[in-house]
């Protein structure tokens, strides 16, 4: 993926809640935003906070089982993925991955390499890691509209 990358360490949960919802601001319709890292690294708090700072209510986990979980928003809705017990890619083709990926939605989809192949390229990169005691995000941001979004991101 090409365009401008940051790198921000995240010091505890509460910093990866606080990128989430920095992230949140600068977010369009029909944006994809993979969530990429170890499990424990922090996707699933990184999307709750998102999440949150976009008016959801409730509790946010990860939708290992389900596959998807999408939120009725008020800027737009959110479809969030997480893949890693996908068996198979073709499981996206059942649950209708094409219906979820629109010009109207956004799309954060955590362990993307599993449905290599099916997902177009994302809009924004992110990628946890474990460092310590906290964690390190590297961002990076596709040309276009990934590239503006990442200019325009304010970590509070």
């Amino acid at each position: 993926m090409s365009g401008p990358m940051l790198e921000i360490a995240l010091a505890d949960e509460a910093a990866t809640e606080a990128l989430g919802a920095a992230l949140a601001d600068v977010l369009s319709p029909g944006m994809r935003v993979y969530l990429n890292g170890q499990l424990g690294a922090g996707k699933t708090t990184l999307v709750r906070g998102l999440l949150h700072a976009l008016g959801h209510v409730g509790p946010v986990r990860s939708p290992t089982y389900a596959l998807v979980e999408s939120y009725a928003l008020s800027r737009f809705t959110a479809h969030h993925f997480d893949l890693y017990r996908l068996a198979d890619p073709e499981e996206l083709e059942f649950i209708g991955i094409r219906d979820f990926i629109t010009d109207d939605a956004v799309c954060l989809i955590e362990w993307p390499e599993r449905a290599a192949g099916l997902l177009p390229e994302a809009t924004v990169n992110v990628e946890l890691r474990l460092s310590g005691r906290g964690r390190v995000a590297r961002l990076r941001g596709g040309v276009g509209e990934g590239a503006r979004a990442l200019a325009a991101l304010h970590i509070k």
